[in-house]
């Protein structure tokens, strides 16, 4: 169901359009179609590089997997990585 708010808003000089506190620090897609109508759609942002985790079902899976078996306490300690604290990244 699609909540309609009944408001009129005015653009200040700047180019800036307030919402309202309730929305603060959200992010938004800002689409405009040609006869001027302006459509915000709620958006998540991510890194690009952690990007192939979200397109492959089975890494992710993986990724979930592990983190509930770490809250059900099923972890062993296998060691310092210490050693590789400054390899770098590679994207």
């Amino acid at each position: 169901m699609r909540q309609t708010i009944d408001e009129i808003k005015r653009i200040d000089g700047m180019g800036r359009l307030t919402l309202g506190k309730y929305l603060a620090n959200e992010q938004y897609r800002v689409e405009r179609d040609k006869d001027g109508t302006i459509t915000l759609t709620p958006v998540a942002v991510i890194p690009k590089r952690e990007l192939w985790l979200w397109e492959s079902k089975e890494a992710l899976a993986s990724v979930k997997e592990g983190l509930a078996q770490s809250a059900r306490g099923e972890v062993k300690q296998i060691g310092s990585f210490a050693q590789y604290a400054d390899d770098e990244i590679e994207d």
